[in-house]
């Protein structure tokens, strides 16, 4: 890749530059203000490099972004005010940020996206009232449900979303109750955007019965979008997830998840898909492999099982090509390994990774092309650092993609 020389460099300057600085401070417990009363800060920030080399565009995107979080949550006798603001500067700004007029362009700038524009925004703003058993919360607030594949806060990008919501959440025993409705979708793409927001009537209902090693969850998602009608549904399913100790240290992950969706409200296009996930994986002394299929249906080409709300860069490839369910459908098979393997030198607690996928159409069996991930963190000085690599090779989907990230962290 023709930036390997400028990885290199920027990677030992950030390892110089965080063995230099003094040791991150460790998030601590809330500051105590008297018996009543607590205060905790919240102060995080993430610099990133992000390299997206396409080969359908002539000029390779290099979006180099910070991103800070400030505010603080209060705490009375079990009644919590928190407040939070977010920023994104784009340092270097040689991307695509898919917001119209930026940089003087007025249409999509001439190099690949980076969803991260530069952007200064409210991210949190709630009450939140926590009993013994049960909690109630309101206002511009974070929500991420099971695996975030339906709900989530697209926690990989740097503006996070989050939902203007009321949001319920009880659990007695085994069984726990979480249930939301929202009238805002707070989205990843900024206050300059035409998208920063989705505006309609989303219910956001989950169930789950935990005992050990099986975990079932219910769930139910009906969004009913102003505007955004075309991504208007409701969907119903389950997910089973849990895992077996073999003795030895080694033991055995599983997951499977069913769901139908149709569409719903004002959405025009009448369809009825289903998504389908399995997943079974192992583990032994910081080694681990996991195989999966995951599937997400078509009604014969007309429209496809769509997940609006999720945190979709974890799932189909870090390349990110399937945000969007192609109309066809998707198929996705994988197979991954990952290891824990330790300190070397500064650097503790590196891990590794690397997956990955086959990806076919759901509807014709159209074979899309297939794609290589790889990661590698560990933490300098106390400070996160995190290197990924994701190669898409296209066959009847998309276009020939390699996507190159380099960050590192802190939190207070």
């Amino acid at each position: 890749m023709k930036t390997a020389l400028s990885l290199a460099a920027l990677a030992v300057t950030t390892a110089s530059l965080a063995i230099a600085a003094p040791a991150a401070a460790k998030p601590g417990d809330p500051i105590k203000v008297n018996d009543d009363l607590t205060i905790d800060p919240i102060i995080e920030g993430n610099l990133r490099w992000e390299h997206v080399d396409q080969d359908d565009l002539g000029r390779d995107a290099d979006a180099v972004t910070m991103r800070l979080r400030a505010g603080a949550e209060a705490t009375t006798h079990g009644l919590s005010l928190l407040a939070e603001a977010e920023g994104t500067l784009a340092i270097g700004d040689h991307y695509n940020d898919t917001i119209p007029g930026n940089n003087g362009y007025l249409g999509a700038e001439p190099y690949s996206v980076v969803a991260d524009p530069q952007n200064v925004e409210l991210n949190r703003l709630q009450m939140a009232y926590q009993g013994k058993s049960a909690k109630v919360t309101i206002g511009r607030q974070r929500v991420i449900l099971d695996n975030a594949r339906f709900v989530g806060n697209v926690g990989w990008r740097q503006n996070e979303q989050t939902f203007d919501a009321i949001r319920g959440q009880a659990k007695v025993g085994p069984v726990a109750l979480d249930v939301t409705y929202s009238i805002s979708q707070r989205t990843i793409f900024g206050v300059d955007s035409p998208n920063q927001h989705f505006d309609g009537n989303m219910i956001l209902a989950n169930g789950s019965f935990d005992v050990k090693p099986l975990k079932i969850t219910g769930f139910a998602y009906m969004i009913d979008y102003d505007t955004r009608v075309a991504f208007s549904s409701q969907t119903f399913g389950f997910l089973a997830s849990g895992a077996v100790p073999l003795g030895g240290g080694a033991k055995v992950n599983f997951k499977a998840s069913y769901a139908n969706q149709q569409d719903y409200k004002l959405n025009p296009v009448h369809y009825s898909a289903d998504y389908i996930n399995a997943e079974l994986g192992a583990s032994l002394a910081g080694f681990g492999i996991k195989a999966g299929y995951e599937e997400l249906g078509s009604d014969g080409g007309v429209a496809a099982f769509q997940t609006p709300l999720a945190t979709l860069h974890a799932f189909n490839g870090w390349a990110d090509l399937f945000l969007t369910t192609p109309a066809n459908g998707l198929r996705d098979y994988y197979a991954g390994a990952s290891a824990k393997i330790g300190n070397a030198g500064p650097l503790k607690g590196m891990k590794a990774a690397v997956v990955y996928h086959k990806f076919k159409s759901d509807y014709a069996s159209i074979d899309y092309g297939q794609e290589w991930d790889a990661s590698l963190g560990f933490a300098v000085a106390g400070y996160p650092v995190l290197l990924k690599y994701a190669n898409y090779d296209a066959k009847a989907f998309g276009t020939d993609t390699g996507k190159l990230w380099l960050q590192v962290s802190f939190k207070y």
